[in-house]
C-alpha cells in the first residue's frame, strides 16, 4: 500500500500541472495494481470485478471505462510486448508516470533490490550480459538486480510523457546513475 500512496501522491502532483480528470487520475492511480499480473492470477478477472466496484459505488460507465484504461496501461511489462506507441489519455499518462518515478530514485533502488531478493536473483554477475525480453514471461523471470536497472530502470526517464515528471525523473534518474557507478566501484 506505500507504493500506491506514493503514485497517488505523484499523480496528484503530476495532475496540477495538467489539464485532466482528477478523479480519473486518482481512481486509476489508487486502482492501478489491483490488476497487476505480478499480484493477481487472472488480470481479465480483476478487470471485471473493478468495473463492478465502480459501478456499485455509482461511478458511470463512461467514467468507469477512462478508470479501467489507466489502470490497464501503467504496467511497463505490457510495454515489452506492446511497444511504447499506445494511444493512452492524460490521465493514463500521468498514472504511468507516477508509477514509474516510483521505480526511480531511492525508493527505486531499494524496491528492486527488495523483490530481486525476494525471487531470489543474484546481486550481480559481471558475465550474465543484460537481456532484451521478448516476452512478458521473460521478462518476469528477470536477470540480476543490477542488470534489472539497465534493463529497465535506466530507461523509465526518457519514456516519461508529462513535463513535470520529467523534472521530478531527472533527478532520480541521476541517482540511480550514481548508485551504480559507486555500487560498480565497490564491486571491484
Amino acid at each position: 500500500m506505500d507504493h500506491v500512496k506514493r503514485v497517488v501522491r505523484l499523480a496528484e502532483e503530476i495532475a496540477a500541472h495538467e489539464t485532466c480528470s482528477l478523479f480519473v487520475v486518482m481512481a486509476g492511480a489508487y486502482l492501478h495494481d489491483v490488476i497487476d499480473d505480478k499480484l493477481v492470477v487472472n488480470e481479465e478477472e480483476a478487470c471485471q470485478k473493478a468495473a463492478i466496484f465502480l459501478k456499485d459505488i455509482g461511478v458511470t460507465s463512461e467514467i468507469t471505462k477512462e478508470i479501467l484504461h489507466v489502470m490497464t496501461n501503467v504496467s511497463y511489462s505490457k510495454e515489452v510486448l506492446q511497444g511504447r506507441n499506445r494511444l493512452l489519455t492524460i490521465e493514463a499518462e500521468i498514472v504511468q508516470d507516477a508509477d514509474r518515478l516510483d521505480a526511480l530514485g531511492a525508493m527505486g533502488i531499494i524496491r528492486t533490490a527488495y523483490y530481486g531478493g525476494k525471487k531470489g536473483h543474484k546481486i550481480h554477475d559481471p558475465q550474465k550480459p543484460v537481456q532484451r525480453f521478448e516476452t512478458k514471461e521473460a521478462y518476469r523471470e528477470g536477470s540480476t538486480v543490477i542488470n534489472h536497472f539497465y534493463e529497465k530502470l535506466l530507461k523509465l526517464q526518457e519514456g516519461l510523457h508529462t513535463e513535470h515528471a520529467r523534472k521530478l525523473g531527472k533527478k532520480k534518474h541521476d541517482f540511480l546513475l550514481l548508485f551504480l557507478e559507486q555500487f560498480l566501484e565497490e564491486w571491484g
